[in-house]
């Protein structure tokens, strides 16, 4: 390597003893993995059986139960020293928390991953295969609940007095299946097995009292009106360890169960079902992640979750403050609440009950602190998905909520009458309660109006949001809007998930940038060094041939690792446009059928995500995808060149493996629509160049690199606004030969010829209903971009010292930097070491 290669100096290697790092941990001075070491105690005495009887599952458990051993007394004595030093507590409230799987994680935070590595080796233990025997935590389905564990990541590496609340989802969304080319839907038991990590804490079990009872009758979830019950909360706890193992802050998961677990007397008189039938009521709660909204049933289950979450957190965060706080004025000085979206912002109402009927404070006191303890991040401009719940609900759950929200809303609707005098469309707009044939409380606005900050979670999201989805809203309460761009934590998405490039890294300025991501603009003079693009290449290549093993081994599916691995891995939508990228791989294979001769450099197309059960467009775009597959795979003419995979059952773990081998990622967006995005910034951090739209973070991507160092096309969001009017999708198929011939090869059921008319419906939404999100507008642009993106391609390396650039530019994405925007901007939380 060059001389430019040392723009920091190398840091020194410290030898680190075994037993002195345990010791450090609490552990004494034993061996992890040694002959009488944790894990050998762990493998014997927890299973209790012979030798030849213990699996891949018990070797796994014992791994796991040994690291946690490792990590408790460091835990205890985490929450022994927010307690005692009465610190200020940030409490996240999310509905998601995406955690991916856990031991490896812990592993590297703990800096104990070299040091087991080590010991598996000389004790003959394979590690791979021990991680993989880890399920991925069913607790979340995509960026909300990714991002939500990367900020518990980062609160504690940064030594936060932090806390995460959540619901334990006895399944997770749902586990992936692709039968002939459709999605199925098939039951995330990711509990079938304990979980080492978590620890049960029913001493801790909090009481919520509902206005109305549950039942289950012929299989269904049903409420009873009148008849009030009471619900325990059970407490699961989980550990989220920092970098460098000083802070092992807590992730609590709440389990619903009932107060009577078993009705003898049903069971006696031989009615065995009805004698468990409140409890699987109760359990029914925190059984599943995202209930099915197209029913009634459904959505009343989702909003039961919701209040059972805030209910139970709430009530848990207010025991610990009234341990060491008698005075509730200073609730704001010791309790910052984030509400991640509008899921858990019953806080509000709930918040304002606690202080009213339980502490018995006057309204103007309670609503000062309600406010200033309460904040909330939005993460969506559609209108759809900012949740609006029937009155009628309300009336038979929760009645006392109703009339705090009513009240709330009684005292708002003044405030805006006496500052925008005859204004009736603003109180309107602005308004808790919707009005309409079935009056529905408007969340968004009780979030808004009930907390003192609302952030965006991207530049352009959270200037959208001020001036279009809550503008009303915005300009009355203009000092409580603010942006925080979202971040990912590099520890999981470069550390744990490109060991190569993450030791590349290293190796050029030093292991600073873990903790401090914006080192890694000491990169950006390597960009031009020779030496250093190769061994970008070179570990590039690694996480290609990595992933093609990994993919042959567990899909038997095979890639070529000198392919082009250009991805587009998120949740099914079609905002997201999915279609679009399908679109441009039916372009590119209709030009080597018209022209067999075509210089074009090998291609392998990877798709990725779920589509909601209910939403039978986006699962018709997989089927789309999957059927242009498998036609291409049939292709003599174009095998070698051209291949498409859909990759079912998208998760954190496969993301760990997919994006560290991408070169390419599609953030390919309606303008105006993704919020913000954290694939783009994981993409963007391992060295993959970004073809997109102007849209989320992507923005500020761009203006951390340099816009010739990405691949942009497409309208602006100002563009898609303003043409929305007069926009003909058919202008486009008439004029754009390409275009037309593509979508004449779709329509002639080239790609489903034992299912004629099977596309019909996408037609309808490309060419008869409006093309709402404008795919064929901005197709033309794509397809250019696509070309500019190949001609890079080919020339190796000037392609290196672009994605260097990239990787030198990403250090404002982490999510440590997040965090400490919010932590100074929000929630006037300072760091809590443990020593």
């Amino acid at each position: 390597m060059g001389t430019s290669a040392r723009v920091a100096p190398k840091p020194k290697i410290v030898k680190i003893d075994a037993a002195r790092l345990l010791e450090h941990y609490g552990c004494g001075p034993i061996q992890f993995m040694a002959e009488d070491g944790l894990y050998q105690r762990h493998l014997h005495f927890d299973n209790v059986t012979d030798d030849k009887d213990i699996g891949p599952r018990e070797r796994f458990d014992a791994a796991a139960r040994s690291v946690r051993d490792v990590l408790s007394q460091r835990w205890v004595l985490t929450e022994k020293t927010y307690e005692e030093k009465n610190a200020k507590r940030v409490y996240y409230l999310s509905m998601e928390f995406l955690l991916g799987r856990s031991l490896a994680n812990n592993f590297t935070n703990l800096l104990l991953d070299s040091l087991v590595a080590e010991t598996a080796k000389k004790n003959d233990v394979d590690l791979l295969s021990l991680l993989e025997q880890e399920d991925d935590a069913g607790l979340g389905n995509g960026g909300l609940g990714r991002l939500a564990a990367c900020f518990l990541d980062s609160m504690a590496t940064l030594q936060l007095p932090a806390m995460g609340y959540g619901l334990r989802y006895e399944y997770g969304m749902f586990k992936q299946l692709i039968e002939d080319g459709w999605q199925q839907e098939k039951p995330d038991n990711w509990l079938r097995h304990p979980d080492p990590w978590e620890v049960a804490r029913p001493h801790e079990k909090v009481e919520i009292k509902l206005n109305s009872s549950f039942e289950l009758q012929s299989g269904s979830f049903r409420l009873i009106r009148g008849r009030p019950s009471t619900l325990w909360g059970i407490p699961f706890d989980r550990p989220v360890v920092g970098y460098g193992g000083k802070n092992v802050n807590t992730l609590r998961l709440w389990a619903a169960k009932s107060t009577d677990f078993f009705d003898f007397q049903s069971f006696s008189r031989g009615d065995f079902v009805a004698a468990q039938t409140g409890d699987l009521a109760a359990e029914s709660i925190t059984r599943v992640l995202y209930p099915d909204d197209t029913t009634s049933l459904g959505r009343t289950l989702r909003l039961v979750q919701e209040y059972f979450l805030v209910a139970c957190s709430l009530a848990d965060l207010i025991r610990r403050f009234r341990r060491n706080n008698a005075d509730w004025s200073t609730l704001p000085e010791k309790v910052s609440i984030q509400l991640n979206d509008t899921h858990p912002a019953m806080a509000v109402p709930e918040m304002m009950r606690i202080l009213l009927d339980d502490a018995h404070l006057e309204w103007d006191h309670a609503w000062e602190l309600t406010q200033q303890t309460l904040a909330y991040t939005n993460h969506t401009l559609l209108p759809e998905a900012l949740e609006r719940w029937p009155v009628e609900w309300f009336e038979i759950l929760l009645p006392r909520h109703l009339e705090i929200i009513y009240e709330i809303n009684r005292r708002l609707l003044l405030a805006i009458q006496n500052r925008f005098p005859g204004d009736s469309q603003r109180v309107a707009s602005m308004s808790l309660v919707e009005e309409g044939p079935q009056r529905k409380i408007r969340m968004a606005n009780l979030a808004i109006v009930g907390s003192h900050s609302t952030n965006g979670v991207a530049a352009i999201h959270s200037n959208l949001l001020r001036a279009t989805t809550v503008r009303d809203l915005a300009e009355m309460f203009p000092e409580r809007f603010n942006n925080k761009t979202n971040g990912v934590t590099p520890r999981r998405w470069l550390i744990l998930a490109n060991p190569s490039l993450s030791a590349t890294i290293t190796e050029a300025i030093g292991s600073g940038w873990i903790t401090d991501l914006d080192q890694l603009s000491n990169l950006k003079p390597l960009a031009t060094d020779r030496a250093f693009r190769d061994a970008f290449l070179k570990a590039k290549r690694e996480a290609k041939v990595r992933f093609a093993e990994w993919l042959v081994t567990s899909t038997g599916q095979t890639v070529n690792p000198d392919s082009i691995f250009d991805c587009q891995v998120k949740r099914i939508h079609e905002y997201k446009r999915q279609l679009l990228n399908a679109l441009r791989v039916v372009v590119l294979y209709n030009r080597i059928r018209e022209n067999p001769d075509i210089a074009i450099a090998p291609r392998t197309f990877f798709f990725a995500g779920k589509a909601a059960p209910a939403y039978q467009l986006a699962k018709l775009i997989i089927k789309f995808i999957n059927n242009v597959a498998s036609t291409i795979d049939g292709d003599p003419a174009v095998r070698g060149r051209l291949k498409v995979i859909f990759l079912p059952d998208y998760r954190v773990s496969l993301a760990e493996r997919l994006i560290p081998a991408a070169d390419v990622s599609n953030q390919i967006s309606t303008a105006g629509y993704e919020a913000s995005g954290t694939s783009n910034m994981k993409f963007m951090m391992n060295g993959a160049l970004t073809i997109g739209t102007r849209d989320g973070a992507t923005i500020e991507m761009v203006e951390e690199a340099g816009e010739e160092n990405f691949f942009l096309f497409g309208l602006t969001a100002g563009q898609v606004a303003e043409s929305r009017a007069w926009y003909s999708p058919r202008w486009h198929y008439e004029n754009e030969p390409e275009t037309r011939a593509a979508l004449d090869l779709i329509f002639s059921d080239f790609f489903s010829r034992y299912e004629p008319g099977i596309f019909s419906s996408l037609r309808d939404v490309l060419l008869i209903n409006g093309d709402y999100y404008m795919h064929l507008a901005d197709f033309r642009s794509y397809l250019e971009a696509d070309q500019r993106m190949l001609g890079l391609y080919a020339q190796q390396d000037e392609w290196a010292g672009k994605a260097i650039l990239n990787i030198a530019s990403s250090g404002r994405f982490s999510s440590d930097r997040t965090i400490r925007q919010y932590a100074e901007d929000i929630w006037n939380a300072v760091p809590c070491p443990v020593v």
